[in-house]
């Protein structure tokens, strides 16, 4: 069935025998109105008609006509097209249709029973005053010249239009058939808000809204878009819905207890436009996502924990429970919590849960220790003499240490101080349980201490007594002699620099004569000429031997 041209023809082809009716109608389609077209075959007549015109012919070769494949309205597709060539289609109907049905069944609902479409839309239906643009002798003269195209403009968008050109000469003039052209498409205009929009779950909704009224042109897709209420005038997330027949769509990647602002756009090949006014709902909360570990600072005994509400609480948070070695140890909505009664330096499994009306979601399980002490008790340390300069030193480990063994320091003092200055003379992070002590005074009483000491602090030993082997003095210093009368001297001296052991006696020489031997500092020399001339030298003695001092 075709309709081109004023013409109506009708092509019937069954085996072997080809009929075609054809039906004059001018330009009497052309009024604006709706026309009935109804094609029938009934035995061997095939029978054609538009409103008041009818034209049929007798085909008594005709055979009967089965159905059995699809029935294409409005043109068919390019594989269906190459079959039958010789039917000369040419592309599909443009216009408007309505009504459609067969003889054996009701009136068929195109939309809803056709298994594909190309390019139907029903809103570029000529308009009432095409009668006025298309009947023959009263159309309107858009050009006349010498020229072989012209550009018109004013046009109604998606609108349908007829041409035709006349030549003429001297000879007299000759129109051409008419030619059917269509403008493109407008931009949509008064796109419609939403009618209804419901939570599917805290990360979606369902939107609905009304086709919109007084498009001029098909309709290509539709776009839903959310904004955050009170965030910035740029969509969170947005829906391209390219099937124009649903008037439904989903919208996804939405945030939990949030407020929106749905709007819905309409779009041609002219553009899109964006409903003036949006439709507000708010999403429903959802379980929390990205729940932080706990923290805590550690003390001894005891561990102050702390957390930060989740990155994304999803709702209001109504509940935290916290979980040490997974068992409960707080629910409420607090984010401190003090963890007593807890051992030194042992590590505890925390995990942390957050809920809101919808659910619940754990944190990832952290491992946190009690703070350090210093060891409980540090042994003295052992010591060993080697020779008159040398000590040897060792140790054992502090059975608790209360944290992770971190340096020994070792403190030494001698009686040449009375024990009272402190030096350190070993401080290593190396866990060594031995040290040799080098460089001393012979003969002399050193005490030594051992610290150990952790993150949490030293602890010192009691402390160890050692005596270097002695040795001869050094240092013995010169006499002083001073003369008060003529015939004596009183003569003093003082300790070594360094005794080197106990000093064992003093003795004292006079002119290379030993004349005093005791443990005193002073001498008195008398019996002596007037105005002569004498020499001294002290001679400090351990049990290791003596030393002398210089001469005066």
């Amino acid at each position: 069935i075709e309709l081109k041209s004023g013409m109506l023809n009708i092509f019937l082809k069954t085996g072997i025998v080809f009929t075609q009716v054809d039906v004059w109608l001018g330009l009497s389609y052309c009024d604006g109105k709706w026309n009935k077209v109804t094609v029938s075959k009934e035995g061997s007549v095939i029978s054609a008609s538009m409103n008041e015109l009818r034209e049929q012919t007798l085909e008594p070769r005709v055979q009967q006509l089965t159905v059995n494949s699809p029935v294409y309205v409005g043109g068919i597709p390019p594989d269906i097209h190459n079959i039958y060539k010789e039917l000369g289609l040419e592309q599909g109907f443009g216009g408007c249709m309505k009504d459609v049905k067969f003889t054996r069944g009701a009136v068929v609902n195109l939309a809803s029973v056709s298994s594909s479409a190309v390019r139907v839309n029903l809103d570029g239906c000529l308009s009432a005053d095409s009668a006025v643009n298309c009947r023959g002798n009263d159309s309107i003269l858009v050009y006349r010249g010498k020229e072989q195209s012209v550009y018109e403009s004013g046009l109604q968008p998606f609108t349908e239009y007829l041409y035709r050109v006349v030549a003429s000469n001297e000879g007299g003039s000759v129109s051409s058939v008419w030619t059917r052209v269509r403008t493109r498409e407008s931009v949509p205009q008064n796109v419609p808000t939403p009618s209804r929009v419901h939570s599917i779950n805290g990360y979606s909704i369902e939107v609905t809204w009304e086709k919109p009224a007084g498009v001029i042109g098909v309709i290509e897709k539709y776009i839903l878009k959310a904004y955050e209420e009170d965030g910035p005038n740029v969509p969170i997330t947005s829906a391209e819905l390219a099937d124009t027949s649903v008037l439904t769509g989903v919208l996804t990647g939405l945030h939990p207890f949030t407020n929106y602002a749905v709007t819905l756009t309409a779009c041609t090949l002219a553009g899109c436009t964006e409903s003036l006014h949006a439709l507000n709902i708010s999403t429903p909360q959802e379980a929390p996502e990205d729940v932080q570990s706990p923290t805590a600072i550690s003390f001894p005994t005891f561990l102050l924990m702390s957390w930060s509400p989740p990155k994304k609480p999803n709702g209001i948070i109504t509940q935290y429970t916290l979980y040490m070695n997974g068992v409960p140890v707080y629910l409420g909505n607090g984010t401190k919590y003090v963890v007593k009664d807890l051992a030194v330096f042992t590590p505890h499994q925390f995990l942390l849960t957050a809920c809101t009306l919808a659910g619940c979601a754990n944190s990832s399980q952290v491992t946190l220790l009690t703070a350090q002490l210093p060891p409980s008790h540090v042994d003295a340390p052992v010591p060993t003499v080697l020779d008159s300069r040398t000590i040897y030193v060792q140790w054992k480990e502090p059975v608790e240490v209360n944290g992770i063994l971190d340096r020994y320091i070792i403190y030494i003092a001698n009686n040449e101080q009375n024990f009272t200055k402190w030096n350190v003379i070993y401080n290593s992070t190396e866990h060594f349980l031995d040290f040799t002590i080098q460089q001393l005074f012979p003969g002399t009483e050193y005490l030594i201490k051992l610290a150990a000491c952790t993150e949490g602090g030293c602890s010192i030993s009691e402390a160890s007594r050692a005596i270097t082997d002695e040795s001869t003095p050094e240092g013995v210093p010169a006499p002083k002699a001073q003369s008060y009368s003529s015939d004596s001297f009183n003569i003093s001296w003082t300790k070594p620099e360094y005794p080197n052991g106990i000093i064992t006696s003093y003795g004292l020489y006079m002119d290379g004569i030993l004349m005093q031997n005791s443990s005193q500092l002073s001498c008195y020399a008398y019996g002596l000429a007037p105005w002569s001339l004498h020499s001294f030298r002290v001679q400090a003695c351990t049990a290791k031997g003596c030393a002398l001092g210089p001469l005066v």
